[in-house]
């Protein structure tokens, strides 16, 4: 090695060790979010799949805009704006690194439909604009339009007598700029949503061939706006701010459900913070526009896809017929650790059981609360309920357990941010059933997945057990990847009992014997046991920790996992979406490796390992690693005593460390790459469906 080359990486080195170990929570989750159009550009993932990632592409960052971006304007307006704990950014700071990442993301994403719609192309769909149509064609559109959609339209034109409307977050409107002779120019809006309007339009007589309705609304809104010369066009989306604070809509003659009714309806009204264009507009224009707003130019984007991509959920359908073009069938298992002929509650009395999602079926847990429903050994059943399927056998269940005369309690947390009206409809089915009912506790979202049931037999009090790390949905657990634990291991199970009477008397614990339980209970025995591997390095001892969790972005948390991989302990954390530590500089996080894993099945589950295998601590959990999770919620973490059950915890997550084909890899620069390996292919999550056929055979 030359001078040159040594003294390149002595500089290289130095630069690492003066970089911050911190990472900005909004820039880490666009990278997520880039991670996640990464597999809508990857041209080894089937069709209908890519254009299912870019679906959720999409609605990712709708979201991200409605809560995190609405949530810095907010700050930006106080009086003393809060700065980032991590990077001292200030909320201005932010979102203007924010928009600029997102101005690469559009484009990118543009990049994406376009190719995947051009392959829809080769086989047999396609959308078609104007310029590819036919006199016939233009003709029969014409008269469809004139005929089935102009008796659905709303038209509005902005003037001196006329304010400029509301418009709906996330909603599409055709845009038009007028002009009439002696006249000022006026915009002119039409709204391109009805629930009885198409979306697509077919092509007469040629199959498989589909016009957007928003497309054919802006091609022939001068059939509408007589009198007017339409001078500029383009189709419009307003998203919203939906980070609304509870408090600030209180009302003390509402109960609680009727008030999270309210911020429902409130959520829908709320300051725009994003507007995007499908065409290119004066400035003049885009200026009276962000004024009409109350929106900066920043916030305005130019996109060439569609504004609203769930229509490809429909061209989906029709592709889905060429196997070709989606993902081999997966079928959850039956879990080998039970029999499907027996009863489930007798085999959980004796040995614990670990369900894999979506790997193995979720339906002995259904069935085992079906089974607590009729059981005339039951007394009770007790659930926190954070998000429901939108037909809940869990709910139906828990329902025939309270009409049996079964003494059922259910948090149903009505601040799950999106859920809420779902979750309010279902409460009221289990109110009426005669379940009691509670809506969390004051300042705190309850987000744990727990059950307890009680039996009582003529020699003891038996309790079962279930700590989740995933929601009581029977739809994503099919799609999400998660644990559940169910045992009927009597301390488990006490503790259980102390969370739930707390929660009915709208409290939370202090302590517990073997659960981890936030927001009192949870970020101080993890920093011990953090602590207890930093004093085994220490000693010249072999030191171990690996977590996988969605997101990362407690400080204390942060910090002292830094100072552990100091300390010489070694770290293997897998992270899917958000990461505000930053891996692999020198002589600070050199001994931690952070991976993300995207694929087919969202990455949710939560693992803690601590120690090395002849002494580890592991535990499922709810929470994630983020301050939220650890100091301002409900969160439930569960040891696993069961050694086979450690055992198979540990082989999952070093086949996830081993996964070469969806796994990135955080670089010392905050990017995320393909690991470099000479072993073959291996995807985790195939390899453990692979698992569970085989167990099944």
């Amino acid at each position: 090695m030359s001078a040159n080359e040594k003294n390149t990486q002595k500089e290289q080195k130095e630069h690492l060790h003066k970089q911050s170990i911190f990472i900005n929570r909004e820039l880490s989750w666009l990278k997520f979010n880039e991670r996640v159009l990464e597999e809508a550009q990857n041209p080894n993932v089937p069709l209908c799949e890519r254009l299912t990632f870019l679906s959720i592409f999409q609605s990712n960052l709708d979201e991200f805009f409605m809560v995190r971006v609405g949530s810095l304007e907010d700050q930006k307006l106080l009086s003393n704006p809060p700065r980032d704990n991590k990077t001292n950014m200030t909320p201005e700071e932010q979102i203007k690194a924010v928009l600029k990442e997102v101005t690469n993301l559009t484009r990118a994403k543009d990049t994406a439909y376009t190719s995947a719609m051009n392959q829809a192309r080769e086989n047999g769909v396609r959308l078609v604009s104007f310029k590819e149509l036919n006199k016939k064609q233009c003709d029969y559109f014409e008269k469809y339009f004139l005929k089935e959609t102009v008796p659905l339209l709303s038209v509005m034109i902005v003037g001196r007598k006329q304010p400029f409307p509301f418009l709906k977050g996330l909603e599409i409107y055709a845009l038009a700029i007028l002009s009439s002779k002696g006249k000022k120019e006026k915009i002119g809006i039409i709204p391109c949503f009805s629930d009885i309007m198409p979306r697509l339009i077919q092509l007469p007589d040629e199959d498989g061939a589909y016009i957007l309705s928003e497309e054919l609304i802006l091609h022939f809104m001068h059939k509408v706006f007589k009198g007017y010369k339409i001078k500029e066009k383009s189709v419009l989306r307003i998203t919203r701010n939906a980070d609304i604070d509870v408090s600030k809509v209180y009302d003390e003659d509402l109960n609680y459900r009727d008030q999270m009714e309210q911020v429902v309806k409130l959520r829908k009204k709320l300051a725009p913070v994003r507007m995007e264009l499908t065409r290119d507009i004066s400035p003049d224009m885009i200026y009276k526009l962000c004024k009409y707003c109350s929106l900066e130019k920043e916030h305005v984007f130019h996109s060439d896809a569609p504004l609203d991509l769930s229509f490809l959920f429909e061209l989906e359908d029709i592709l889905r017929k060429d196997t070709r073009l989606v993902f081999s069938k997966r079928i959850p298992q039956q879990s080998p650790q039970l029999n499907r002929n027996e009863a489930v509650i007798p085999q959980i009395l004796d040995h614990d059981v670990l369900l894999s999602y979506p790997y193995e079926s979720i339906n002995p847990f259904l069935n085992m609360l079906s089974e607590a429903a009729r059981d005339p050994k039951v007394i009770s059943i007790r659930m926190t309920l954070y998000r429901l399927a939108k037909n809940s056998k869990v709910v139906e269940a828990l329902a025939e357990a309270s009409e049996n005369g079964k003494q059922v309690d259910v948090l149903v947390e009505l601040k799950a941010r999106f859920d809420e009206a779902n979750n309010i409809r279902w409460s009221r089915r289990l109110e009426d059933a005669g379940c009691h009912v509670v809506y969390g506790i004051d300042g705190l979202k309850v987000h744990s997945k727990l059950c307890l049931i009680t039996r009582k037999t003529d020699d003891e009090i038996q309790y079962i057990t279930q700590v989740g790390t995933g929601n009581y949905n029977e739809k994503t657990a099919r799609l999400y990847t998660d644990l559940s634990l169910i045992t009927s291991n009597p301390r488990i199970g006490r503790d259980a009992l102390e969370v739930f009477q707390a929660i009915l008397l709208g409290n939370t614990v202090d302590k517990s014997e073997s659960l981890l339980v936030a927001p009192k209970c949870l970020q101080k025995p993890i920093l011990d046991m953090i602590d207890d591997e930093i004093r085994y390095a220490r000693e010249g001892k072999n030191a171990y920790i690996g977590v996988k969790i969605n997101s990362l972005t407690d400080r204390k948390i942060i910090t002292k996992l830094a100072e552990a991989s100091e300390a010489g302990v070694k770290i293997d954390m897998i992270v899917r979406g958000i990461s505000c530590l930053q891996s692999g500089l020198s002589g600070k996080t050199d001994n931690i490796r952070i991976i993300s894993i995207v694929g087919r099945y969202l990455e949710h589950s939560r693992i803690y390992i601590f120690g090395t295998p002849d002494r580890d601590r592991i535990y499922i959990s709810s929470a994630d690693f983020m301050t939220r999770n650890t100091l301002r919620r409900v969160e439930v973490a569960a040891p696993i005593y069961d050694d086979a059950l450690k055992a198979r915890i540990r082989y999952m997550f070093d086949t996830m460390l081993s996964d070469n084909v969806k796994a990135r890899v955080q670089q010392p620069d905050g990017t995320y790459v393909i690991p470099h390996s000479d072993a073959p292919y291996l995807n985790s999550q195939e390899k453990f469906f692979d698992d569970a056929y085989a167990a099944n055979k």
